[in-house]
Parts: C-alpha cells; structure tokens; sequence
C-alpha cells in the first residue's frame, strides 16, 4: 500500500497529502483504519494532554505515523516510540514519504511482552 501511494505521488508533497492517499489506499484494501485519532496522556493515571496519532489500523493494533521530510532523524523515530508506549500498543510503523525512496520503520513497544 505504502509503496502504491508513493510511487503514484512521488515525494514532495505535504504530509497531509499523503495521509489522504493511505487512507484511501487502505479502504480500497479493507483494512479498518482510522485517522488523526486524538488519544490521552497519561502521568501517574492523571491526564496531562493529548495527542493525535496519524493512523490507527485494525482496531487499534497498530499506529502509523506518516513523514514527509528529505531525512528522518532520530527525533521522529522517538515520537512514534513514545506514540507507542502513550497507548500502549505492541507496534508501528514509521513511514516517510519526503524521500526519493520510500522509508519505513516498524517499530516495537519494549515495554509490552508478546
């Protein structure tokens, strides 16, 4: 899928773009998803703020976060860990679409045991 969308777009356009094109992607492939889902943080059971994750898909098994940046830094892969661990979900995936080349990341949630 992700590779549909970025060979159909290439890079260069904003995020949000490309967010509009996953999603659509997905619905065509019947996968639930559902996006810029606002969820709670949590200090210490008080909540303290809220976040919005790009995407969660399957019923809220997996979070993506969606890039459109020349280059990842490691900032942007701690952001989608700290997503991970703020909702506790087992996994995600990085994806940046800035690049000539598609990246990903698929990342695991250290702190939930399989």
């Amino acid at each position: 899928m992700r590779w549909r969308v970025h060979n159909a777009l290439g890079n260069g356009f904003q995020e949000v773009i490309y967010q509009r094109a996953l999603e659509y992607e997905m619905e065509l492939q019947s996968i639930l998803v559902a996006r810029e889902v606002e969820m709670p943080i949590f200090f210490k059971q008080k909540d303290i703020g809220s976040r919005r994750v790009d995407f969660l898909v399957e019923e809220e098994k997996i979070c993506v976060e969606i890039k459109a940046l020349t280059k990842l830094e490691d900032v942007h892969l701690a952001q989608a860990i700290n997503y991970l661990e703020a909702f506790n979900l087992e996994v995600g995936l990085l994806i940046n679409f800035g690049n000539t080349s598609l990246e990903f990341h698929r990342l695991h949630n250290k702190k939930i045991k399989s």
